[in-house]
């Protein structure tokens, strides 16, 4: 039965009038609890989420990168930046989990307040600023969590910049954090399209991109998959430019897209709890209103490349009907975050059974069949 919807949904996002990051920290916390506690009470409660909230099915397999991803959907990079909860997402039955954003550098992040929900607009506001421990307490905690390094299921590494660094340092920033954590993460994900660090968007760019690219496969001798996160604002022309760069570069895809700076997507005026206009804040929007602009990038990005680099979609996905979307555009595998806090934890088997559904309406026999097939009718 789902609790969430029904009852907590609306108590949390309108009833209280409580900070979204106080909540989101303690519900993290929490779950951290339960991933430390050996209690028989924490592992009956442990056996009781994978119970609930798992759900897998062979069909939705998605092998890649020489890794199996039993289930198609994962956590989103954003929510458990330091790994502090890293063994319980795949008790809540996702496939693959996304850590960080790290930075070489442990940072505080942005002044307070920095998370807003948009309840009429399903979305959310950030100006987080990568406030994370740092790439060292990072690996420290992944390997008291996973000493043999065995991991239930697949575990991203998103890398940002550190604040303190300037872009003319970028290249040796993004490689300290990778040299750090290559060998506890199952792949690498290079973010510089966060709009909440000055100036790193402009790491797009080609010609500040590529030494960065190239410095991190130099560095990657363990050849683990590296992934370059894109914002979903740049133009079609500068996607285009960006998938000829990674392929190039032969990293191993591509994460379409970050939050957007289009404020014109939301229909209120001013941010909750704040006087000033909504064209004065700056920050990032995530979930509903992203959801049309990272598909058409997905399929860009899929067109470009003739299908043959990975995509992993994100953006505003809510239901299976928005993963389908996202898959049979070109991603191979989707990621949650925003809509999960919207819907609660049983979207992710909501997606699996939907995505089960609607193979079966296509006639298709498995997930990795679905994976652009919308180009096949364009």
């Amino acid at each position: 039965m789902d609790f969430y919807r029904p009852l907590l949904r609306p108590l949390l996002l309108s009833q209280l009038n409580v900070d979204p990051e106080w909540l989101t920290r303690n519900a993290l916390g929490f779950l951290a609890t339960l991933a430390r506690s050996r209690s028989p009470l924490a592992l009956g409660f442990r056996r009781y989420l994978r119970q609930t909230y798992g759900f897998q099915d062979p069909r939705l397999a998605m092998p890649l990168w020489g890794l199996t991803f039993a289930t198609p959907v994962g956590l989103a990079a954003g929510f458990d930046k330091d790994g502090i909860a890293a063994p319980l997402w795949a008790d809540l039955g996702f496939g693959f989990a996304e850590l960080g954003t790290v930075t070489a550098l442990a940072q505080p992040g942005n002044p307070r307040p920095r998370l807003f929900r948009i309840p009429q607009d399903l979305a959310a506001f950030n100006r987080m600023g990568f406030n994370n421990a740092g790439a060292e307490a990072l690996a420290e905690m992944l390997r008291g969590y996973f000493p043999e390094g065995q991991r239930s299921i697949p575990i991203g590494i998103n890398l940002g910049k550190s604040k303190l660094t300037p872009l003319s340092g970028a290249v040796s920033d993004y490689v300290t954090s990778f040299r750090t954590l290559r060998s506890l993460g199952d792949y690498f994900v290079v973010n510089v399209s966060s709009p909440n660090t000055p100036g790193l968007r402009s790491l797009q760019a080609v010609t500040e991109l590529e030494p960065i690219l190239a410095a991190l496969q130099t560095e990657n001798t363990e050849q683990r998959p590296l992934l370059l996160k894109i914002a979903p604002d740049l133009a079609d022309d500068e996607v285009v430019a960006i998938a000829q760069l990674v392929q190039r570069q032969q990293l191993a895809g591509i994460i379409a897209t970050n939050t957007t700076i289009d404020k014109s997507l939301l229909s209120v005026a001013h941010l909750p709890g704040r006087r000033e206009p909504l064209a004065t804040e700056a920050g990032g929007i995530s979930g509903a209103p992203l959801r049309s602009r990272s598909t058409e990038v997905i399929r860009l990005l899929y067109r470009t490349t003739q299908g043959q680099l990975p995509i992993i979609g994100i953006g505003g996905i809510f239901s299976a009907e928005d993963a389908w979307q996202k898959i049979t555009a070109g991603a191979s595998l989707v990621q949650v975050y925003t809509g999960w806090v919207y819907e609660g934890p049983l979207l992710v088997a909501d997606i699996q059974r939907g995505l089960l559904e609607r193979l079966d309406a296509a006639g298709l026999p498995n997930l990795a069949a679905a994976v652009g097939s919308a180009h096949a009718n364009s």
